[in-house]
């Protein structure tokens, strides 16, 4: 081989890196532009949500009075100031409430008194 060949082999090889380089640049530049990476980001999103929900299913399909338990501790615990103010208004009603006087039902028997009045 001559010397020019050699430079001219040296070119075309440079050229086949030079335009795999830009291929690989190129590409590796459409896989993060901002569309493909929200797109990715949301199918990922979507996929372990499902599998999130149909693992949640799952454990209250195979417990289903722990699940109701679980709601309804997460539900009290949601309501705790209004159902803590309805406490406080019963117990201040109750408080407030005036006995009533019953009259006393007399027994069959007399009394000493009623007996000595009788006589």
């Amino acid at each position: 081989m001559t010397g020019l060949s050699k430079v001219a082999e040296a070119r075309i090889e440079a050229e086949r890196a030079r335009d795999k380089v830009m291929a690989s640049a190129q590409s590796l530049q459409a896989r993060l532009s901002p569309k493909i990476l929200a797109r990715d980001a949301w199918e990922g999103t979507k996929s372990k949500g499902a599998d999130l929900v149909e693992d949640a299913v799952d454990a209250v399909k195979a417990r289903p009075y722990a699940a109701g338990g679980v709601a309804a501790a997460i539900a009290l615990f949601l309501a705790r100031e209004p159902l803590i103010d309805l406490a406080g208004k019963i117990v201040d009603g109750v408080k407030k409430k005036p006995e009533a006087k019953r009259p006393r039902k007399r027994s069959a028997r007399k009394t000493s008194t009623e007996s000595k009045e009788n006589g």
